[in-house]
Protein backbone atom coordinates (compact mmCIF):
# COMPACT_ATOMS: atom_id res chain seq x y z
CA UNK A 1 0.00 0.00 0.00
CA UNK A 2 1.24 3.49 -0.79
CA UNK A 3 1.69 5.97 2.04
CA UNK A 4 -0.33 9.08 1.28
CA UNK A 5 1.05 12.56 1.68
CA UNK A 6 -1.65 13.26 4.30
CA UNK A 7 -0.84 10.16 6.38
CA UNK A 8 2.90 10.85 6.20
CA UNK A 9 2.47 14.41 7.46
CA UNK A 10 -0.06 13.45 10.13
CA UNK A 11 2.33 10.84 11.56
CA UNK A 12 5.34 13.16 11.43
CA UNK A 13 3.24 15.85 13.15
CA UNK A 14 2.54 13.43 16.02
CA UNK A 15 6.29 12.79 16.34
CA UNK A 16 6.85 16.55 16.47
CA UNK A 17 4.00 17.08 18.97
CA UNK A 18 5.82 14.60 21.22
CA UNK A 19 8.95 16.78 21.23
CA UNK A 20 6.98 19.96 22.00
CA UNK A 21 5.18 18.22 24.89
CA UNK A 22 8.55 17.21 26.35
CA UNK A 23 10.28 20.55 25.88
CA UNK A 24 7.37 22.61 27.24
CA UNK A 25 6.80 20.06 30.03
CA UNK A 26 3.18 19.77 28.95
CA UNK A 27 2.99 16.07 29.74
CA UNK A 28 -0.83 16.00 29.48
CA UNK A 29 -0.36 16.64 25.74
CA UNK A 30 1.19 13.16 25.49
CA UNK A 31 -2.36 11.79 25.77
CA UNK A 32 -2.82 13.12 22.22
CA UNK A 33 0.41 11.44 21.06
CA UNK A 34 0.05 7.92 22.48
CA UNK A 35 -2.82 5.47 21.99
CA UNK A 36 -4.77 4.58 25.12
CA UNK A 37 -3.19 1.10 25.10
CA UNK A 38 0.33 2.27 24.21
CA UNK A 39 3.47 0.50 25.37
CA UNK A 40 7.11 1.40 25.06
CA UNK A 41 10.75 0.62 25.62
CA UNK A 42 12.33 3.95 26.53
CA UNK A 43 16.08 3.87 26.91
CA UNK A 44 15.94 0.26 28.12
CA UNK A 45 12.96 0.72 30.45
CA UNK A 46 9.78 -1.20 29.57
CA UNK A 47 6.54 0.76 30.00
CA UNK A 48 3.38 -1.34 29.74
CA UNK A 49 0.77 1.48 29.78
CA UNK A 50 0.39 5.01 28.47
CA UNK A 51 0.43 6.27 32.07
CA UNK A 52 3.73 4.43 32.66
CA UNK A 53 5.19 6.06 29.54
CA UNK A 54 4.13 9.52 30.69
CA UNK A 55 5.42 8.88 34.23
CA UNK A 56 8.79 7.71 32.86
CA UNK A 57 9.14 10.77 30.65
CA UNK A 58 7.96 13.35 33.19
CA UNK A 59 10.05 11.78 35.97
CA UNK A 60 13.16 12.15 33.84
CA UNK A 61 12.52 15.68 32.59
CA UNK A 62 10.91 17.55 35.50
CA UNK A 63 14.22 17.88 37.34
CA UNK A 64 15.86 19.56 34.33
CA UNK A 65 15.90 23.28 33.63
CA UNK A 66 15.67 22.99 29.85
CA UNK A 67 15.47 20.39 27.10
CA UNK A 68 15.41 20.49 23.34
CA UNK A 69 14.37 17.37 21.43
CA UNK A 70 14.85 17.43 17.67
CA UNK A 71 13.65 14.68 15.32
CA UNK A 72 14.36 14.19 11.64
CA UNK A 73 14.93 11.76 8.78
CA UNK A 74 11.41 10.38 9.16
CA UNK A 75 10.46 7.14 7.42
CA UNK A 76 6.78 6.17 7.36
CA UNK A 77 5.09 3.07 5.93
CA UNK A 78 1.30 2.90 6.19
CA UNK A 79 -0.60 -0.36 5.89
CA UNK A 80 -4.32 0.29 6.28
CA UNK A 81 -4.95 1.62 9.78
CA UNK A 82 -1.47 0.88 11.12
CA UNK A 83 1.92 2.28 10.26
CA UNK A 84 5.57 2.05 11.12
CA UNK A 85 7.60 5.18 11.71
CA UNK A 86 11.22 5.74 12.54
CA UNK A 87 13.25 8.86 12.93
CA UNK A 88 16.52 10.05 14.36
CA UNK A 89 16.66 12.12 17.52
CA UNK A 90 19.04 14.64 19.01
CA UNK A 91 18.25 15.80 22.53
CA UNK A 92 19.91 18.45 24.67
CA UNK A 93 19.36 18.36 28.44
CA UNK A 94 20.34 21.24 30.74
CA UNK A 95 20.47 21.41 34.51
CA UNK A 96 22.25 24.53 35.67
CA UNK A 97 24.81 24.20 38.41
CA UNK A 98 25.55 20.51 37.85
CA UNK A 99 29.04 19.59 38.96
CA UNK A 100 31.04 18.72 35.86
CA UNK A 101 28.94 20.81 33.47
CA UNK A 102 25.35 21.79 32.79
CA UNK A 103 24.79 19.90 29.50
CA UNK A 104 24.05 16.34 28.46
CA UNK A 105 23.38 15.50 24.81
CA UNK A 106 22.03 12.25 23.44
CA UNK A 107 21.55 10.99 19.91
CA UNK A 108 19.61 7.97 18.77
CA UNK A 109 16.35 6.99 17.17
CA UNK A 110 12.67 6.33 17.75
CA UNK A 111 11.14 3.22 16.22
CA UNK A 112 7.33 3.36 16.37
CA UNK A 113 4.17 1.46 15.56
CA UNK A 114 1.26 3.83 14.89
CA UNK A 115 -2.45 3.13 14.81
CA UNK A 116 -5.18 5.20 13.18
CA UNK A 117 -7.85 6.11 15.76
CA UNK A 118 -11.04 8.18 15.62
CA UNK A 119 -8.91 11.09 16.92
CA UNK A 120 -6.15 10.58 14.34
CA UNK A 121 -2.82 8.76 14.27
CA UNK A 122 -1.39 7.73 17.66
CA UNK A 123 1.75 5.88 18.77
CA UNK A 124 0.86 2.36 19.90
CA UNK A 125 4.43 1.24 20.65
CA UNK A 126 7.61 3.31 20.86
CA UNK A 127 11.20 2.20 21.18
CA UNK A 128 13.63 4.97 22.10
CA UNK A 129 17.16 3.74 21.47
CA UNK A 130 20.15 5.95 22.24
CA UNK A 131 23.20 5.44 20.03
CA UNK A 132 25.59 8.01 21.49
CA UNK A 133 25.97 10.39 24.43
CA UNK A 134 28.10 13.43 25.07
CA UNK A 135 29.02 15.77 27.92
CA UNK A 136 27.97 15.31 31.56
CA UNK A 137 25.67 12.35 32.34
CA UNK A 138 25.24 13.72 35.89
CA UNK A 139 22.79 16.25 34.40
CA UNK A 140 20.18 13.53 33.96
CA UNK A 141 20.90 11.56 37.13
CA UNK A 142 18.72 11.90 40.21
Amino acid sequence: MTTTHEDFHAIVNVAIAYTWALDTKNFDALNDVFATDATGMLNGVHCDTRDAIIARISGSLLRLDFTQHLVGNHQVVVTGDSATHRCQLHAQHVRTGTEGGDNFIIGGYYDDVFVRTAEGWRIKHRIMQPTWRSDNANVVKK
